[in-house]
């Protein structure tokens, strides 16, 4: 018997809202980073967590994106970006 491993993504409608968790070493240069990438795009940000040692910070940041192309240019943007340590 064959299985497959292959998993399949789920089919989104556009536009639609999406959140990003962005993750950095100073939260006050997140905030930035939110605010350089989306610029003029209406966007919700709230504080995430601190990790344990208190060295990461997290920021949750919401917005409506119109396309898959425009949700995966604006994650590479988090990702590039020189404060942002990781993006889920």
């Amino acid at each position: 018997m064959e299985t497959s491993k292959e998993t399949k993504e789920p089919e989104l409608s556009y536009p639609r809202e999406w959140g990003f968790k962005i993750i950095g070493r100073d939260k006050d240069k997140l905030l930035e980073a939110i605010e350089d990438i989306l610029g003029d795009k209406e966007y919700i940000t709230k504080e995430g967590n601190v990790s344990r040692t208190g060295k990461f910070h997290s920021h949750n940041a919401t917005c409506y994106v119109e396309s898959k192309d425009e949700r995966d240019i604006l994650f590479k943007a988090f990702s590039d970006h020189n404060d942002v340590d990781m993006v889920i």
